[in-house]
C-alpha cells in the first residue's frame, strides 16, 4: 500500500474504554471532588452547635442537609475549578497529578459531572427552604467569580477565599434558623482569613524552593513577610475576640466552662502558626487529619465549649 493511499484511510476508530479504564476514570472522578475537602463544610455544624440546638432532631438534620448541600456544590465548583486550571496545573509538582490535570478525567467529562453536582446541591438546598438554597446560591457566584476572576486580584483573592468559609458557617444558622451573633461572624471570618494567609504563604514557600513551579499569579505579588503580618493581624485580632467574647457575654457557672475554652483556643492559633512556619500549611484540611497535637487541642476546646453551651 503507497503512502498516499495510507494518508488518505480514515484514522481507525479507540478501542473501548474497557471495565479496568472505567473503574479508572470512575476512581479519577471521586478523587477530582476532593472528599477530604469537605472538611471544610463541617464549618454548617458551628452555628447550630454554639445555639445548642445540634442535639435535637430538627437541629441535627437542617445541619446534615445543609452539609450534603455544601459537599455537592463544593465538589461541583473543584471540578470547574480544576477545568479552567488543567494547563496551569499540569506546570505544577503536585497538581500535575491531579485526575483532571493528569488526563484520567477529560475536561467535558469534569465539566458535566460538576454540573450535575451543583444541580443536585442546589436542589436538596431547595428541598430544605429557599433560605439554604439562597445562601449555596451566593455561595456559587462567590466561588465562580473566584475561578474566573477574583483569583488573579491581588488581596481580594484572599478575602475571597476566607468568604467561602463564611458562607459555609452562615448556612449552617440559616439551615437551622438560629440567630449569627456579631461574635461568631468576627472570629469565623478572622479564622478564616488566618487559613487562606497561611495556605498562600506555605504555597509561596513551596514555589520559591521549586524554583518557581507555581499556578497562582497572584504569588508573584505576596511575599513571605506580608503574609506573615496578615496571619499574625488575624491571630491576635481573633484570640481578643474570642476572649471577649468567653468572658464578657456570660455569666454563672458557664463562664468559667467558656473562660476555659481559652487556653485551648490559642493553643490550636499557635500550633497552626508553627506548622505554617515550617512549610505544611498549603492544605489546611490535611493539617486537622493528621496533626495529632492539633487534633487535641481542637477536642479540648470543643468539650469545654459543649459543657459550657449544655450543662449550664
Amino acid at each position: 500500500m503507497s503512502r498516499e493511499t495510507a494518508a488518505l484511510r480514515p484514522p481507525a476508530a479507540a478501542p473501548p474504554a474497557g471495565p479496568s479504564t472505567r473503574r479508572a476514570i470512575a476512581a479519577g472522578l471521586v478523587r477530582a471532588c476532593r472528599p477530604r475537602q469537605w472538611l471544610k463544610n463541617a464549618l454548617v455544624f458551628a452555628a447550630p452547635a454554639a445555639a445548642g440546638v445540634l442535639t435535637t432532631g430538627a437541629g441535627l438534620r437542617g445541619a446534615l442537609v445543609a452539609f450534603a448541600a455544601f459537599c455537592l456544590a463544593a465538589s461541583g465548583t473543584y471540578l470547574f475549578n480544576d477545568s479552567a486550571d488543567v494547563e496551569a496545573d499540569r506546570r505544577h509538582p503536585r497538581k500535575r497529578l491531579r485526575p483532571i490535570a493528569a488526563g484520567i478525567v477529560s475536561v467535558r467529562l469534569a465539566r458535566a459531572a460538576g454540573a450535575v453536582l451543583l444541580a443536585a446541591g442546589l436542589a436538596l438546598a431547595f428541598a430544605a427552604g429557599w433560605p439554604l438554597a439562597a445562601v449555596v446560591a451566593a455561595y456559587l457566584a462567590l466561588t465562580f467569580s473566584y475561578t474566573f476572576w477574583l483569583k488573579h486580584q491581588p488581596v481580594v483573592d484572599l478575602v475571597a477565599v476566607a468568604g467561602c468559609h463564611v458562607v459555609r458557617a452562615y448556612a449552617g444558622a440559616v439551615a437551622v434558623a438560629v440567630p449569627v451573633t456579631s461574635w461568631f461572624l468576627v472570629v469565623i471570618s478572622l479564622g478564616s482569613l488566618l487559613l487562606v494567609a497561611g495556605k498562600r504563604e506555605a504555597e509561596l514557600r513551596a514555589q520559591t524552593e521549586g524554583g518557581g513551579a507555581g499556578t497562582r499569579s497572584t504569588l508573584t505579588t505576596y511575599t513571605a513577610s506580608y503574609l506573615a503580618h496578615v496571619r499574625v493581624m488575624c491571630s491576635g485580632a481573633m484570640i481578643v475576640t474570642y476572649c471577649l467574647w468567653a468572658l464578657q457575654e456570660h455569666t454563672g457557672t458557664e463562664k468559667a466552662f467558656f473562660a476555659l475554652s481559652i487556653v485551648p483556643f490559642v493553643l490550636v492559633v499557635l500550633r497552626h502558626a508553627l506548622l505554617v512556619d515550617r512549610g505544611v500549611g498549603e492544605e489546611p484540611e490535611e493539617l486537622a487529619l493528621r496533626d495529632r497535637p492539633l487534633q487535641v487541642f481542637i477536642v479540648m476546646m470543643l468539650v469545654l465549649l459543649g459543657l459550657g453551651i449544655h450543662l449550664t
